[in-house]
């Protein structure tokens, strides 16, 4: 499989390597279940920096990242925020998946269900 860079600013591998060491519980949880090529084979990074952003978790080879929004993301200047870093991403063929942080605590085996049944459903796109 092509590896697919994202362009991204250097200063951000820092921070990134931060949000790995400090990662929500969420993340702990979702990082379990998808690491190791445990999902249909496909490999997952965790925190990695896009243009002048960091997802949580990324394929490279399914051009497919994951977020997870805890509860700041429900104020409105969040989720415009959200759109707009989603948006700008997405210019590069990356798709997203969005999970509630309450989902990944207590619903995980219908998440990793969801993220199988992307992957299936969005075979034909994957190189």
């Amino acid at each position: 499989m092509k590896n697919n860079i994202i362009p991204y600013r250097k200063d951000l591998k820092h921070l990134a390597r931060k949000f790995r060491k400090d990662s929500t519980l969420s993340e702990v949880i979702l990082w379990q279940e998808i690491k190791n090529k445990q999902i249909l084979g496909f490999e997952f990074h965790r925190q990695v920096p896009m243009l002048d952003y960091i997802v949580d978790f990324y394929s490279h080879e399914l051009l497919l990242v994951i977020e997870i929004d805890g509860i700041t993301h429900t104020y409105e200047y969040a989720k415009e925020k959200d759109a707009k870093r989603q948006k700008r991403i997405e210019e590069y063929g990356v798709r997203f998946l969005r999970f509630d942080d309450i989902d990944v605590k207590n619903h995980m085996n219908q998440v990793v269900n969801d993220i199988q049944c992307w992957i299936e459903n969005n075979r034909d796109r994957i190189s």
